[in-house]
Protein backbone atom coordinates (compact mmCIF):
# COMPACT_ATOMS: atom_id res chain seq x y z
CA UNK A 1 0.00 0.00 0.00
CA UNK A 2 1.50 3.45 -1.07
CA UNK A 3 0.48 6.44 1.03
CA UNK A 4 1.43 8.96 -1.35
CA UNK A 5 -2.58 10.27 -1.05
CA UNK A 6 -2.47 11.01 2.47
CA UNK A 7 -1.91 14.56 4.06
CA UNK A 8 1.65 15.13 4.53
CA UNK A 9 1.73 14.91 8.24
CA UNK A 10 -0.57 11.90 8.19
CA UNK A 11 2.27 10.27 5.74
CA UNK A 12 5.02 10.69 8.37
CA UNK A 13 3.30 10.37 11.83
CA UNK A 14 0.70 7.31 11.53
CA UNK A 15 2.17 6.50 8.33
CA UNK A 16 5.39 5.49 9.57
CA UNK A 17 3.17 3.97 12.31
CA UNK A 18 1.46 2.00 10.05
CA UNK A 19 4.69 0.49 8.69
CA UNK A 20 6.48 -0.12 11.02
CA UNK A 21 3.85 -2.11 12.93
CA UNK A 22 2.94 -4.46 9.31
CA UNK A 23 7.01 -4.79 9.29
CA UNK A 24 6.98 -5.93 12.82
CA UNK A 25 4.43 -8.72 12.33
CA UNK A 26 6.79 -10.37 9.69
CA UNK A 27 9.99 -9.84 11.64
CA UNK A 28 7.81 -11.31 14.88
CA UNK A 29 6.83 -14.19 12.83
CA UNK A 30 10.82 -14.58 11.57
CA UNK A 31 12.02 -14.45 15.27
CA UNK A 32 9.66 -16.84 16.47
CA UNK A 33 10.49 -19.14 13.91
CA UNK A 34 14.17 -18.84 14.32
CA UNK A 35 13.33 -19.98 18.44
CA UNK A 36 10.53 -22.77 16.68
CA UNK A 37 12.36 -25.10 18.80
CA UNK A 38 11.12 -23.51 21.90
CA UNK A 39 7.85 -24.01 21.28
CA UNK A 40 6.99 -21.54 24.34
CA UNK A 41 9.28 -19.00 22.94
CA UNK A 42 8.28 -19.81 19.24
CA UNK A 43 3.97 -18.98 20.55
CA UNK A 44 5.55 -15.71 22.24
CA UNK A 45 7.00 -14.29 19.17
CA UNK A 46 3.66 -15.18 17.85
CA UNK A 47 1.20 -13.14 19.99
CA UNK A 48 4.02 -10.10 19.32
CA UNK A 49 2.83 -10.55 15.72
CA UNK A 50 -0.68 -10.79 16.34
CA UNK A 51 -0.42 -7.38 18.50
CA UNK A 52 2.24 -5.70 16.02
CA UNK A 53 -1.52 -6.88 13.74
CA UNK A 54 -3.75 -5.39 16.17
CA UNK A 55 -1.77 -1.92 16.13
CA UNK A 56 -1.61 -1.78 12.17
CA UNK A 57 -5.14 -2.48 12.02
CA UNK A 58 -5.93 -0.04 14.45
CA UNK A 59 -3.60 2.45 12.30
CA UNK A 60 -5.46 2.11 8.81
CA UNK A 61 -8.92 2.16 11.33
CA UNK A 62 -7.66 5.47 12.49
CA UNK A 63 -6.53 6.90 8.66
CA UNK A 64 -9.68 5.66 7.19
CA UNK A 65 -12.00 7.67 10.03
CA UNK A 66 -10.42 10.29 10.47
CA UNK A 67 -10.62 11.09 6.49
CA UNK A 68 -6.56 11.02 5.62
CA UNK A 69 -7.54 7.84 4.07
CA UNK A 70 -10.74 8.75 2.17
CA UNK A 71 -10.60 5.75 -0.45
CA UNK A 72 -13.05 3.55 0.68
CA UNK A 73 -12.07 0.58 -1.72
CA UNK A 74 -8.95 0.65 -0.50
CA UNK A 75 -9.13 0.57 3.04
CA UNK A 76 -11.74 -2.31 2.85
CA UNK A 77 -9.11 -4.18 0.67
CA UNK A 78 -6.67 -3.84 3.06
CA UNK A 79 -9.09 -3.94 6.23
CA UNK A 80 -10.23 -7.40 4.77
CA UNK A 81 -6.86 -8.82 4.23
CA UNK A 82 -5.34 -7.46 7.63
CA UNK A 83 -8.64 -9.75 9.26
CA UNK A 84 -7.75 -13.02 6.97
CA UNK A 85 -4.35 -12.62 7.81
CA UNK A 86 -5.37 -12.33 12.02
CA UNK A 87 -7.45 -15.37 11.71
CA UNK A 88 -4.79 -17.37 9.73
CA UNK A 89 -2.35 -16.18 12.56
CA UNK A 90 -4.82 -16.87 15.30
CA UNK A 91 -5.56 -20.40 14.11
CA UNK A 92 -1.40 -21.23 13.90
CA UNK A 93 -1.48 -19.63 17.57
CA UNK A 94 -3.94 -22.26 18.57
CA UNK A 95 -1.94 -25.22 16.85
CA UNK A 96 1.65 -24.58 17.75
CA UNK A 97 0.18 -24.28 21.80
CA UNK A 98 -2.09 -26.94 21.40
CA UNK A 99 1.95 -29.16 20.11
CA UNK A 100 2.36 -27.89 23.20
CA UNK A 101 0.31 -29.36 25.67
Amino acid sequence: MTLDKLPGFEMYEIGRQLRRSMKSVKSNIVEGYGRRRYKKEYVRFLIFAQASLDETTDHLDTLYKTGSLDDEHLYKDKSSKLTVLGKKLNKFIQVISQSIS
